[in-house]
């Protein structure tokens, strides 16, 4: 697992341990825990499913620009304008998708994970340090994503208004900036949200509880 931030947990209708230290001790390794029945598997992996199936639509999206600008042709199928389009709806789709994230679903998976903590559950208000220091990876992955994001995405605006000429090469930059942080950041939640991982920190009960 990437590394995590420190941080005592928050209240919430599942108990948790009182600081990171003890919550850390009490989390078991895999290789200590039964092997999984495949209902238990389906039942603890069914959060990575469902990201990975929201993901596979940003990595189609993103595969279809991208190529275009190492190939130096759009799709056959595409105009320039649902080309752009494309790209602008991408952006729009990761910043709805990361809101609902950081809004419903990280707050709820940090009371017992510290891998989801922001910074202020993580440290608490009054911390001096800044935030974009404080916030564990997952986080500051999302705060990377949309420095890039929102300079291809006002790029694509541009073009599209015919205030700049449409240039792949252009573009290519523009996803070069984000592309590595972007991907990884799909992949690293997935795996987090993984049937082996989440076992350690809830129950079955807990997972069906879920309210996403």
């Amino acid at each position: 697992m990437e590394s995590q931030c420190a941080g005592t947990e928050t209240e919430g209708t599942t108990s948790a341990s009182t600081s990171t230290s003890a919550a850390t001790a009490a989390i078991p390794e895999a290789e200590s825990l039964p092997p999984l029945t495949p209902e238990q598997f389906k039942v603890y992996n069914r959060l990575a499913e469902l990201m990975d199936y929201f993901h596979d639509h940003f990595r189609e999206t993103w595969t279809t620009l991208y190529t275009a600008c190492t190939t130096g042709r759009r799709p056959a199928s595409m105009t320039l304008k649902q080309f752009l389009d494309a790209g602008v709806r991408l952006t729009q789709y990761l910043e709805t998708h990361h809101t609902i994230e950081e809004t419903h679903m990280y707050p709820l998976l940090a009371r017992k994970m510290p891998t989801f903590r922001a910074a202020a559950a993580a440290h608490g208000a009054g911390s001096k340090k800044k935030k974009s220091q404080q916030d564990c990876e997952l986080l500051r992955q999302h705060q990377a994503i949309h420095v890039g994001m929102e300079d291809f995405e006002a790029y694509l605006r541009a073009c599209r208004s015919r205030e700049v000429e449409f240039e792949l090469s252009v573009l290519k930059e523009k996803m070069d900036s984000w592309g590595d942080v972007l991907m990884k950041h799909l992949d690293q939640e997935v795996e987090e949200l993984g049937a082996e991982n989440m076992r350690k920190f809830w129950t079955l009960e807990e997972m069906r509880a879920f309210p996403f």
